[in-house]
This record gives C-alpha cells, sequence and structure tokens, in this order.
C-alpha cells in the first residue's frame, strides 16, 4: 500500500501534524511524518528536517545554514521537491501550515505528477490560491482557525483532510481503460474552427484534451506532458506568449514550451491568436495602450492588435524555443492570418504585421533533421489548414 505523507514544520506545529498521522493511521493507510522545519528539529518525525535538507543540490548546509527565514524557506522547498520525487512509495502528500509553510509545500507539491493525490490545509486558501496551485490537481482546504494549536475546530478540519488524503491512497483511480493515445491542444475563441476540424479528424484515433490558451492553459497542457500523460501535443494556439512579451493578462511563463523540450514529445505547432494582447474589460487596458487598434470582444475582454515590432520579438521568442526541441517538430505557418480576426476584412488583419511574425521565425530557424518550418498560404482557420496539422502529425514517426 502507498503511503500518506504529512508534511509541515514539527517544531511549530508538532501537535497537528501527529495528530493527522494517527487518523490517518486509523484509518488503516501508513503514515509518513516529514519535518521541513529551518529553526530547530522537531520531534516526533518520521524524516527529520536535515534529512530532507540533505537533497538540496548544495547540501543541507544550504538550507538548515541560513539565518534568513525568506532564504532558508525557499532552500527548503527545493530540497522537499528533490526529497518527494525521489520517492516511490507516495499514495497522497498532505500539507498543514500558514503562508511560510504554504508556499513551501506547494512548491513541492507542483512537481509531483498529475493524478498524484495533494492536499494542503492551509491558513491562506480561502483567497487567491492561483500562485500555490498553478496548472495542478492540487487541493487547497482552508483551516478556518489558525493552524496554532488543536481544538475543536482544527481537530475537524485537520482530520477531515487526513481521512481524504488516506482514502485517496488508499483508493487509486484505476488506470483508463481507454487505449487511445492523448494529445494535447490549445484553443482560443479565434482558432476554435481549426481546432474543432483536427479534433473531428483525430478523435477515432485518439483522445484529444483541449486547453483555453489562458495563460494557465498552457501550463496544464505542459504538466500533462511533463507527468507522462500525452503522448504528442498539437500547439495550435501560442497566443499566451503575447501576453508575456507584451503585458496581457494571459501570459505564458518563460518556461513556455520547457516541457516539450525536456521530454521529446512529438509536437506539431502554430502561431494561432498570437496577433492579439488579452486585457480585461476596456476600461482596464493599461493608459499606455489605450491608442492602440483594441478590438473589445465581450464585457470581459478586450484585444489589442500587435505590431510588426512586437511580432517580431513574438517570432523570436517562438523560434528561439523550437530550437531546443530534440524530439520531432513541425511547425506550421499559416500565411493568410492566424485568427478569426486577422483575416481579410476583419479588425486585425494587418499583412505587415504577419510578415514581421513569419521573417522572425524564418529567420531563426536552425534546420535540423527532427525539426520542419511548413509554410501554407491559407488561413489558419481553413480547412486545408487543419488538415495539414493533422498531416503533420501523422508524418511523424511513431
Amino acid at each position: 500500500m502507498r503511503k500518506v505523507y504529512i508534511v509541515g514544520t514539527s517544531d511549530t506545529k508538532g501537535a497537528e501534524l501527529n495528530y493527522a498521522r494517527e487518523v490517518v493511521l486509523s484509518a488503516g493507510t501508513e503514515a509518513v511524518l516529514i519535518d521541513v522545519g529551518t529553526l530547530g528539529e522537531g520531534a516526533g518525525a518520521d524524516i527529520p528536517a536535515r534529512d530532507v535538507a540533505a537533497f538540496h543540490p548544495d547540501g543541507a548546509a544550504a538550507v538548515l545554514g541560513q539565518t534568513d527565514r525568506g532564504t532558508a524557506v525557499s532552500a527548503m522547498a527545493k530540497a522537499l521537491t528533490g526529497f518527494l520525487k525521489s520517492r516511490n512509495d507516495i499514495g497522497a502528500v498532505l500539507g498543514l501550515g500558514g503562508t511560510g509553510n504554504t508556499a513551501l509545500v506547494t512548491e513541492a507539491m507542483r512537481a509531483l505528477p498529475i493524478g498524484l493525490p495533494k492536499l494542503m490545509v492551509s491558513t491562506v486558501a480561502s483567497g487567491n490560491v492561483a500562485p500555490y496551485v498553478g496548472p495542478n490537481d492540487l487541493t487547497m482546504m482552508y483551516s478556518v482557525v489558525d493552524i496554532a494549536g488543536l481544538n475543536a475546530i482544527s481537530r475537524r478540519v485537520i482530520g477531515n483532510a487526513a481521512n481524504a488524503a488516506a482514502g485517496m491512497a488508499r483508493n487509486p483511480v484505476p488506470a483508463s481503460t481507454d487505449d487511445r493515445p492523448g494529445i494535447g491542444m490549445t484553443m482560443f475563441g479565434v482558432t476554435t474552427p481549426c481546432v474543432t476540424q483536427v479534433r473531428e479528424m483525430l478523435g477515432k484515433t485518439h483522445e484529444v484534451y483541449v486547453f483555453h490558451a489562458t495563460g494557465v492553459g498552457g501550463q496544464s497542457m505542459e504538466k500533462l506532458a511533463e507527468s507522462g500523460l500525452l503522448q504528442g501535443v498539437i500547439d495550435v494556439t501560442t497566443t499566451e506568449v503575447p501576453d508575456l512579451l507584451v503585458g496581457g493578462v494571459f501570459p505564458a511563463t518563460e518556461d513556455r514550451f520547457g516541457a516539450i523540450i525536456r521530454t521529446g514529445l512529438p509536437y506539431v505547432g502554430s502561431v494561432g491568436a498570437v496577433d492579439m494582447v488579452n486585457f480585461g474589460a476596456r476600461e482596464t487596458v493599461p493608459a499606455a495602450f489605450r491608442d492602440r487598434r483594441l478590438h473589445v470582444h465581450n464585457a470581459q475582454v478586450t484585444l489589442m492588435r500587435t505590431t510588426p515590432e512586437e511580432n517580431g520579438r513574438i517570432g523570436a521568442f517562438i523560434v528561439d524555443r523550437l530550437n531546443l526541441m530534440q524530439g520531432p517538430v513541425r511547425f506550421l505557418l499559416p500565411l493568410q492570418g492566424v485568427s478569426a480576426i486577422d483575416a481579410v476584412g476583419q479588425p486585425f488583419h494587418d499583412p505587415e504585421a504577419d510578415a514581421a511574425l513569419f521573417s522572425a521565425i524564418r529567420t531563426g530557424w536552425r534546420d535540423a533533421p527532427n525539426r520542419r518550418l511548413v509554410e501554407i498560404d491559407t488561413h489558419i482557420n481553413s480547412p486545408e489548414f487543419a488538415a495539414t496539422l493533422v498531416a503533420s502529425f501523422h508524418d511523424i514517426p511513431a
């Protein structure tokens, strides 16, 4: 049976952590209590802090020898990540803590595969939890009262969390019996026709997972890729890159495409919706951009047309990342437009801006046996482009 790993600072939360362990054991599940305290050794942990700290790339002294608490917590998070990734008997991870321990434990949780249960009981779980959760299946549970001693409320909350973790560890979800390979695809409203056509062509032979390219969508797709849950990617919509480089509300991280670089998964991609930067309602557009070409997509979303200069930077960012991919790559350029509103007669139609994008990709492209740049004189939402995407995916050796 896989075990519940209970993580916290034993020097300050020892009673709460030991109570959680008792509940897990009472539920018939094995438990491992891990101390991640950085100020002193707590009592009762199965894995003391010094043993966890030893998993830091620079050794335990990089964690326990710090005088600044913030530096020590960040270092312990890195050490805990290495420790948890080294284990092969984790059935669930249960964390307990306030702001510092929540940041520490969830950083390590985010490095674990999708599908492995992760539950964090936290004093900050009723606020904005996006920085703690990211693109992961990480559950945040509000502690209601501070985790500062056991009482009638904290016993109920921690006990429920411990039973939940024990149940998840004891009852893992069986692997899918669907033997179709899984493919990740990115989509935006303005590339939906393309993605829909590709899904229809591949749906009988592949299980297609579509991710809305809203910043976390691309991260979620790449997290699944790195978790071994995808067999390939058709990254039609790379619109999160403009938001990263120009300052929109749906940005990628600097690690966009990183999972493909690291795993070598088969990759087919394009430049869908890179003609736009996303903002909220019209009145939220930053003052510096209010005289730009704007399009009100709906009451909550305002789009800004990218300029030739911006498209040059966007293309350079994308091609630099593509050049690092060692797996099979096919990257397609739709020369008649990259989104529904970039077509002839539409508000973002701008051949000069598109030409700057395509030129930057062509100029930066490094030829290699595993990578092919494909240009097709059609619009991204045309049947011809969708068919070329599918043909390019099938062209990749199994």
